[in-house]
């Protein structure tokens, strides 16, 4: 694998575990796809580091328990911000 990729693959978990953030946060910051992000973290990061991968999917993990209530605030922004709820 090239060494960029691994670099990146460890930079793009370490954003995330220390920035909470999710897939597509991580992929804009990095101006990758959230595809690649996703790839790096879930296959190329166990390879290579197995302890921050294992990190890094906790982080994800609660993110995704998480995607319902941030669904729900995004929808309740917009909806407040068309005047239409009360």
């Amino acid at each position: 694998m090239k060494d960029y990729i691994e670099e990146r693959a460890v930079e793009i978990a370490n954003y995330i575990i220390e920035s909470k953030a999710t897939v597509r946060e991580a992929a804009k910051v990095f101006k990758v796809s959230k595809s690649t992000v996703h790839k790096d973290v879930s296959e190329r990061l166990p390879r290579i580091n197995p302890n921050i991968a294992d990190e890094v999917r906790k982080v994800l993990e609660q993110n995704k328990a998480e995607r319902h209530i941030r669904g729900g605030r995004a929808t309740r922004m917009k909806y407040k911000s068309s005047g239409r709820m009360e």
